[in-house]
């Protein structure tokens, strides 16, 4: 009886061993090809289709679509209240639901800023608030007027903004911002044809328009140029200009 379990413990172990286990992937051998048949040329990856380098007007960051301007309030009272609930509310389907920007200015075309004046609220979804008693010494708020800033559609497309630009200071001749130097500084970063451009002054903002200077260049074909000669003052103030171009969606 024992000699017979050995030689079936033994048969056991030589089976084990001679069946096929699963050994490491081996690619397949490429195909024996007889001489002078044409072997196929080396695969190519279709390579990507070029991607255009990103052009400020083609980017919808840059997209601003402005509403009109509104003053519906002047500062006789309390103080000059333009609060988007009640603009919205006055001027239906004239300003979005909700707007991401709101800009000010004094209907003297002074900016915020340039008017010093202490501010209740500024921001898109409050609207705008000057109270006559927070300014100093029972001074009362400017008049001012807003326009909102909303999406694209809103208003059919928008104006696309370059960034703003000051490649010049007003210590020479003057203030030249010339749109062949600014190109030339800075390629690829203004569009071909711009319609519009605005300039302001580096400190405050103020609308170029309405500083009082005289300005012997002031178009969006050619930029923008302030000679100190043209000025009472003998003198420039410091702007830096921005084009408005075509917006490509």
């Amino acid at each position: 009886m024992i000699k017979l379990l050995s030689v079936a413990i033994v048969a056991a172990l030589f089976l084990e061993s001679h069946q096929q286990r699963p050994g490491p992937f081996v690619r397949p051998a490429a195909p024996v090809v007889k001489p002078g048949t044409p072997r196929p040329g080396p695969f190519v990856r279709p390579s990507a289709p070029a991607v255009k380098p990103e052009h400020p007007c083609d980017s919808l960051t840059h997209i601003e679509c402005w509403t009109d301007w509104f003053d519906r309030d002047d500062p006789s009272g309390s103080g000059d209240w333009e609060t988007y609930y009640n603009l919205y509310k006055e001027n239906p389907g004239k300003i979005c639901p909700k707007p991401h920007a709101i800009e000010a200015m004094t209907l003297s075309g002074l900016s915020v800023a340039a008017a010093g004046e202490v501010i209740f609220k500024n921001d898109a979804a409050s609207g705008f608030v000057c109270r006559n008693v927070d300014q100093p010494k029972n001074k009362k708020c400017s008049d001012y007027r807003v326009r909102f800033s909303c999406h694209p559609p809103f208003c059919g497309g928008g104006v696309c903004w370059t960034n703003w630009f000051d490649r010049d200071n007003p210590s020479g001749t003057g203030d030249w911002e010339h749109l062949s130097d600014l190109r030339n500084e800075n390629p690829g970063k203004i569009c071909e044809y711009p319609l519009y451009i605005e300039v302001v002054t580096t400190d405050t903002m103020t609308p170029a328009v309405s500083t009082g200077e005289n300005f012997h260049t002031f178009n969006p074909t050619q930029g923008f140029v302030c000679l100190r000669k043209d000025q009472k003052s003998g003198g420039c103030r410091d702007y830096k200009v921005r084009f408005g171009c075509p917006c490509k969606n």
